[in-house]
């Protein structure tokens, strides 16, 4: 359990996401993030020198990745620190947040800033040496495909895992169906009254399309409209699966930056210091290979368990639900509802760019728990594989 470590309200963003090959597809995505995050200083009339270090998640390979958290440090204007980088696919914001807390609880940092990005568009195509290949050939990447269809140690792609749960756990079309349809209605909630609840933390992204035209990304690109008959209309995408192209998750485009600090610092960079957002625990798992969707359970039981709560003290409970299994096998374990978590949004419906969807998703909770009055915020989600992360936030 921790207990120094503190998000100042409203010292996070995220961009839209941009639905695969859209708006974002062609933008390197660490120069991106590091520009984005160099404009939301600006606006927000914070000096980035105030950092005392980067932490910087990526998964997706872009050109000069080998310099990535310095080179992004210095193009945001925190020229002055070094950063780390990691990867922890779908899961990859909570670990950044959680390692950027536990630096900030045993003193190390006292102001280290979280960047969070990823291109799914366009990844890399990568060759690798083969000599004992016929002719000298060569073993080649597509870096997308590849590994969503493909998991070495699991052996199979990463719906698959998700038919074993849902398989294992008797998991149905209809639920599914039923599951997706509900999380579009909810995302629709983020869309009342001109966006309100996205404005809350939403802050565009910029691209340049010319050297006198520039495009100013503001919304979510690619949402489906999503309907019971269209849902019940779409083929499952493994024969006799539960799972069709409208109950699972699509890859995207985006980046999010989020400010982990002490206390004293949160309050003073606060938007509303009477607001108290502390991180207080994390959790992790890893079940058997092949059965992604269900390392969320333990991971989610980790974090509770540190935080010293249960889940009935959640007032917001969050996933990464790449597939409609995720959130109903959860639900299933826990004894609870599944209709009223993930309010405002999922990367089921908005898309998953990897490294950025679960810093959006814990964004999305904090401000959601803020406008419940405060309590526990729990979140949780699947990483490749079998493996899974979670987190508890209090919010006062």
């Amino acid at each position: 359990m921790l207990s120094k470590a503190y998000i100042p309200y409203k010292g996070y963003y995220s961009t839209p996401f941009c639905r695969w090959q859209g708006s974002l597809a062609n933008e390197n995505s660490i120069v991106l993030g590091a520009n984005t995050a160099a404009r939301w200083f600006k606006e927000k009339g914070w000096d980035p020198k105030m950092l005392d270090y980067l932490i910087l998640g990526i998964t997706i390979g872009q050109h000069h990745v080998f310099y990535g958290s310095p080179w992004a440090a210095a193009m945001m204007g925190a020229d002055h620190i070094p950063g780390v980088m990691i990867s922890q696919a779908c899961t990859t914001g909570t670990t950044c947040i959680y390692n950027a807390a536990v630096s900030v609880e045993t003193g190390m940092y006292q102001l280290p800033f979280v960047l969070t990005t990823d291109r799914c568009s366009n990844g890399p195509h990568t060759v690798w040496p083969n000599p004992m290949g016929p002719g000298g050939q060569v073993d080649s990447e597509n870096w997308l495909m590849d590994n969503f269809n493909y998991d070495p140690w699991g052996g199979t792609a990463m719906i698959q895992t998700a038919e074993n749960v849902a398989k294992e756990a008797g998991i149905t079309r209809e639920q599914c169906d039923e599951l997706t349809l509900r999380r579009y209605e909810q995302y629709k909630m983020a869309l009342e009254n001109d966006r309100a609840f996205q404005k809350q933390y939403m802050f565009p992204a910029e691209v340049k399309i010319s050297k006198k035209k520039t495009l100013l990304i503001e919304e979510d690109e690619g949402i489906y409209e999503t309907t019971a008959e269209g849902l019940a209309a779409l083929r499952p995408v493994i024969p006799d699966g539960v799972h069709t192209f409208g109950s699972q998750t699509h890859p995207a485009d985006g980046n999010c930056g989020i400010i982990v600090s002490t206390e004293e610092k949160a309050k003073e960079l606060s938007a509303d210091p009477s607001v108290t957002i502390q991180v207080i625990s994390y959790g992790y798992a890893r079940t058997e290979k092949a059965h992604m969707a269900k390392a969320v359970v333990p991971a989610v039981k980790m974090a509770l368990e540190k935080a010293g709560i249960s889940i009935n003290d959640a007032k917001v409970i969050k996933t990464h639900n790449p597939f409609a299994v995720n959130d109903l096998y959860m639900s299933k374990q826990f004894g609870i509802g599944w209709e009223n978590i993930n309010n405002y949004g999922c990367p089921m419906i908005f898309g998953h760019p990897q490294g950025p969807t679960a810093t959006r998703c814990i964004i999305e909770g904090i401000e959601e728990t803020v406008m419940l009055g405060g309590g526990y915020f729990v979140w949780g989600g699947c990483a490749a594989g079998d493996t899974a992360g979670a987190m508890v936030i209090k919010v006062s």
